[in-house]
């Protein structure tokens, strides 16, 4: 049970941090300056097949504030407290397995990423949104968190600087926050480009999200982020295990 501390101490940074009016804001002012921007201003020009703009992009939102909070949450510690703080050599000099630290900062990342998640769904509900929840929603969203904060685990173990945190984001987050579905259907890029959009594991959680029951389209975008969420955990174990000075 040593992934429990990881992930209580984890957590009490983050209660410490929540404290802060300012950190709240700055987490969660991207997100709102698209809803407000998109859902309220170019949403009434925006005419999409059975709903309004704001019921689609919502869940979009909802997902991108998951991935970005579960994952930069989890991949800037783990930067910090390898080359800062040491304090993650404390984990490989306790007797800790590599699969608990994993655990333990992945269940802090996605705690993070639900936060985020909620109070999106909360304003977006009390702007007029029409969102429907079922499970397909429920479980693409904790395995969106899952994904992502594993993808932290393995940025925060690889890169050299905090500068590499951010090229990462660059390259690898923010293609996917504005091509996986999130403001605009997939359908609507060219037939070459999606095949590299569905790729993304962002882009199966928007179809999740947007899936009104279990049908063969929602359950193969579950087993391709489970895929990708076990082949993360599989290479941030082995990223522990060989990890050195």
């Amino acid at each position: 049970m040593n992934w429990v501390v990881i992930f209580l101490k984890d957590m009490l940074l983050f209660q410490r941090r929540l404290l802060r009016l300012g950190y709240v804001i700055s987490t969660l002012f991207a997100p709102l300056l698209y809803l407000g921007a998109f859902g309220l201003g170019l949403g009434k020009r925006v005419q999409i097949p059975g709903s309004s703009y704001l019921d689609f992009l919502l869940p979009g939102l909802v997902a991108m504030s998951s991935m970005t909070n579960s994952y930069s949450w989890v991949a800037s510690s783990l930067n910090m407290g390898r080359l800062y703080f040491r304090t993650f050599q404390i984990y490989l000099q306790a007797p800790v397995a590599p699969w608990e630290i994993v655990t333990g900062l992945m269940l802090a990342g996605v705690v993070r990423g639900l936060f985020a998640s909620l109070v999106i769904l909360i304003l977006g509900l009390l702007l007029g949104s029409h969102l429907h929840f079922n499970a397909v929603f429920v479980l693409a969203l904790l395995m969106n968190g899952l994904v992502f904060a594993t993808f932290g685990v393995v940025v925060g173990l690889k890169s050299r600087s905090h500068e590499d945190t951010a090229t990462f984001t660059n390259f690898f987050i923010m293609p996917m926050a504005f091509f996986g579905g999130t403001f605009f259907p997939v359908e609507e890029m060219p037939w070459w480009l999606q095949y590299l959009i569905y790729l993304l594991p962002l882009t199966h959680t928007n179809r999740l999200f947007r899936a009104p029951f279990w049908g063969v389209e929602s359950l193969t975008s579950l087993v391709l982020m489970a895929a990708v969420g076990c082949l993360l955990a599989g290479l941030s174990i082995v990223f522990i295990r060989r990890y050195s000075e």
